[in-house]
């Protein structure tokens, strides 16, 4: 089945501060699009919003999943949806197992129906699923009886979103700097893990990143360019190359109003973390 993710007319503030100012994209199943642009340009800040962050505010415009108003549903609702955001800065939940949280989320993001207090996802079928898919990912087992990224490293946050992602198998993943942090070695194989469970046929990726490794087993059929809040700009895996190489001058030059509104907002972001 076919889906498609719309995004129209997006405006999103944090703390009465617009940050988007009217994004528009369409992802449909099975392709892969690269979200780049300079630091604070408002990458992250569209996938916390796609998935309902709280902190973040739509103030205009809509984001549709097959059809339906995202905008309508809680953060969880989103997930058994099929939307999925592996996080820049994964949060430690100490107590938890990585395996009775994966049981939990796979349960509820495949029978989206379910209640509270229903059955979960039988433990025998469950094992074996979780046991193919580490081994696949080469990933120690033990790794699945750590509580929830509760002193891991980074590169192990990194793994542990992917190994999410394997399990839940949304129609839309949004991968926000999964390579931020990793050394080469640890960058390769996340990439090609990314390349092995999601992309064509399998769900539609937004790859949000900074460097090119990421994308060498992930060549995005489409490459979006953000400045000050806007999508500036849109290409193909080419676009993504000449970015890399080249930097954001080109860019900066051809989207004045964009990169001066971007240059505020980095300056606000700088005063708030100061």
């Amino acid at each position: 089945m076919s889906h498609v993710l719309k995004i129209e007319n997006l405006h999103v503030a944090v703390d009465g501060k617009p940050i988007l100012r009217g994004v528009n994209l369409t992802m449909n199943h099975g392709e892969t699009h690269a979200l780049m642009g300079p630091n604070g340009s408002g990458k992250s800040t569209l996938g916390l919003a796609i998935m309902g962050h709280p902190n973040y505010e739509v103030t205009e415009g809509s984001i549709t999943l097959d059809g339906k108003n995202v905008l309508e549903m809680e953060p969880n609702e989103r997930a058994r949806a099929g939307l999925f955001l592996a996080f820049q800065r994964p949060i430690a939940v100490p107590g938890v197992k990585m395996a009775d949280f994966l049981r939990h989320a796979t349960t509820n993001v495949r029978r989206p129906d379910r209640k509270e207090g229903e059955e979960l996802i039988p433990m025998r079928e469950f094992r074996k699923e979780l046991k193919d898919k580490m081994q696949h990912l080469r990933m120690d087992v033990e790794f699945a009886r750590r509580y929830v990224n509760d002193g891991f490293s980074g590169g192990e946050m990194k793994r542990a979103e992917i190994l999410q992602l394997a399990m839940l198998q949304p129609k839309f993943a949004i991968l926000d700097e999964t390579d931020s942090g990793l050394d080469a070695d640890a960058v390769r194989l996340a990439s090609e893990s990314i390349a092995e469970i999601g992309g064509r046929d399998k769900m539609g990726l937004l790859i949000i990143t900074h460097h090119d490794k990421l994308l060498e087993h992930n060549p995005p059929e489409y490459t979006h360019v953000m400045l000050g809040g806007r999508i500036v700009e849109t290409g193909g895996k080419e676009l993504a190359e000449e970015l890399h190489q080249s930097g954001y001058d080109r860019i900066r030059t051809s989207h004045p109003e964009a990169d001066a509104r971007n240059q505020e907002m980095l300056s606000e972001e700088t005063e708030v973390a100061s």
